[in-house]
């Protein structure tokens, strides 16, 4: 069991009511603390003297009407050597056990090129993914590709004039291309808005099956792919599912005759509407006035396949924050039609990445490519290796696999350790760098570690019964039994921002234990064996948590 639930067990058996433990930022306020008694107007005093005795605490303290919990010595001793014991497996939990989550991330619209615009839905889904199963759910990942709608009826109009005016062959087509064609048609489109309609009169030949349409879609589609897959590979990413929109073209109609059954739609100007009881929200086309779809009925029927698929509790959409009263419409139709009775939908927003001058954009073809910023990382990080000295002896292909680790780590992490709300200025200051809350430092440490067990010779073997941690020590174990914990907090609040947050703490607190106090020369052989099993275990935590985040860690750096 969880320290954070025994301890709100041990507290609710006093008071006869559920009571909720938080962990402090600061030590000082112990470990853990409660307000329970205040919430309950009981005298904390009294709860705090019941406790005393308890094998868990060297102390429960009442500051202010709060009860904070000091977790005993030889408690953070057992949690070392369970650290040490359980490996990778430290901080796993059955939490999950017999529920099922679908996380729907990425969501790849239209043929073009990755841009670094597309990543944050990408990362911060791969990595809520990562963490739901190292929780113990069934995990399903599913790339709901943007492969329909208008955008391919505009690609489809661009290529199809192309065609008949240049003689273009659609063999001839690249992502470049397509990208640039996409661009080409906003541009003109400005100053023809007729452009507009004759992109979307091209959908409705797509959907109505028109074979040229199709013809230049699927080569849209499988030129898409393969970059998309190649850039996923780069990212080290793989997404169970990749069930594009067009994936549900046959399966809607049964979602239209639910909706009209139920008289959720209603016909207006000759498209069908579904409005929101007194107007709570704006009302959405389920079916256009020429009979196309949407992509709010195309959702619809994703909902409905995936209840009958995968039968989950929860569904987690991981999209920008440009996006969120859709999601609350979206979410609400699902209410309306009576199916979120036993599934819990969760809209994971993000903020834009933006330059120092905003927003980037693919429409007006300004578009900062993702693999060009990955290699721009991956450069960076190779010329800090190369100026290493702990890389003396690497080869040069052991340096340039080291140097993409490195790189493509810093930016995932860049992202991964701001809170997903926020908008992200894209900036290479803090990016590679070895200092700081950065990915390059905990790879460091996570590498420091290594290099001084390997040093030893021998594995850390059992903690010593008494080793009287010093002030340093303490606050390392203090920190390490908060892993679980931090854990289960980031997958609850789809935060991996809290994730980051940890193991920079961690890392920072080990460094300056590093820097102070000998290892391998400790004073006693006692002193050195209970450093070498902190050592291992904050090396453990780290490498399992940038595991979880996407990240590796190399034993070299």
């Amino acid at each position: 069991m969880a320290i954070k639930k025994e301890i709100e067990n041990l507290i609710e058996k006093i008071i006869g009511k559920k009571a909720t433990v938080e962990m402090p930022d600061n030590f000082e306020h112990g470990d853990f603390s409660t307000n329970a008694a205040i919430k309950e107007k009981l005298n904390s005093q009294e709860i705090a003297e019941q406790l005393h005795g308890n094998a868990l605490f060297d102390k429960a303290e009442v500051v202010n009407g709060f009860i904070n919990f000091f977790l005993s010595e030889r408690f953070l001793l057992d949690e070392l050597q369970k650290a040490i014991r359980e490996k990778e497996k430290y901080g796993q939990s059955n939490a999950g056990k017999g529920k099922t989550i679908v996380i729907d991330y990425s969501e790849i619209g239209r043929a073009s090129c990755r841009g670094i615009g597309h990543l944050r839905s990408t990362i911060i889904g791969q990595a809520i993914y990562n963490l739901y199963k190292f929780l113990g759910y069934k995990c399903i990942g599913d790339n709901h590709l943007g492969d329909w709608g208008t955008q391919f009826g505009k690609l489809v109009y661009q290529i199809e004039l192309k065609i008949k005016n240049e003689k273009l062959k659609i063999k001839e087509l690249n992502i470049e291309k397509l990208e640039r064609l996409y661009v080409e048609f906003h541009r003109q489109a400005k100053e023809k808005p007729e452009m507009e309609d004759e992109a979307r009169k091209w959908f409705k030949k797509l959907e109505d099956g028109d074979k040229q349409a199709q013809r230049i879609w699927r080569a849209c589609v499988e030129i898409s792919m393969k970059e998309f897959n190649r850039i996923y590979d780069l990212l080290g990413v793989k997404i169970d599912f990749a069930l594009g929109e067009s994936f549900y073209q046959g399966k809607m109609q049964p979602v239209v005759e639910e909706m009209k059954k139920k008289g959720l739609i209603r016909l207006s100007e000759g498209a069908w509407v579904m409005e929101f009881p007194d107007s709570q929200l704006p009302s959405l086309i389920a079916i256009k006035s020429d009979q196309g779809t949407t992509y709010f009925l195309r959702d619809l029927a994703t909902i409905k396949y995936r209840f009958s698929k995968w039968k989950p509790d929860i569904i987690a959409y991981e999209v920008g924050t440009d996006q969120t009263l859709y999601f609350r419409q979206l979410f609400k139709a699902t209410e309306m039609l009576g199916w979120t009775k036993d599934v819990e939908f969760i809209h994971i927003a993000h903020g834009l990445m933006r330059t120092e001058t905003g927003k980037f954009s693919t429409r007006k073809g300004d578009t900062v490519h993702l693999e060009d910023v990955l290699q721009e990382a991956v450069d960076r990080a190779g010329d800090i290796i190369n100026n290493s000295e702990t890389s003396r002896g690497l080869s040069e292909t052991e340096k340039h696999q080291l140097a993409k680790q490195v790189g493509i780590g810093a930016v995932k992490y860049n992202d991964l350790s701001q809170h997903h709300l926020r908008d992200i200025v894209f900036g290479w200051d803090k990016i590679v760098n070895l200092k700081g809350n950065s990915g390059p430092y905990l790879q460091y440490t996570y590498a420091r570690c290594q290099s001084v067990l390997q040093k030893a010779g021998d594995s850390p073997g059992a903690v010593p019964k008494a080793p009287a941690p010093n002030e340093q020590e303490l606050k390392i174990l203090r920190e390490l039994v908060r892993f679980p914990e931090i854990v289960q907090k980031s997958a609850v609040e789809f935060s991996p921002n809290l994730l980051c947050n940890y193991i920079f703490k961690l890392a920072q607190d080990y460094n300056l234990f590093y820097d102070k106090s000998p290892i391998i020369k400790a004073p006693t052989p006692v002193e050195k064996q209970f450093r070498l099993c902190l050592t291992f275990a904050v090396g453990q935590v780290i490498k399992t948590s940038l595991g979880i985040l996407g990240i590796k860690s190399p034993n070299k750096m």
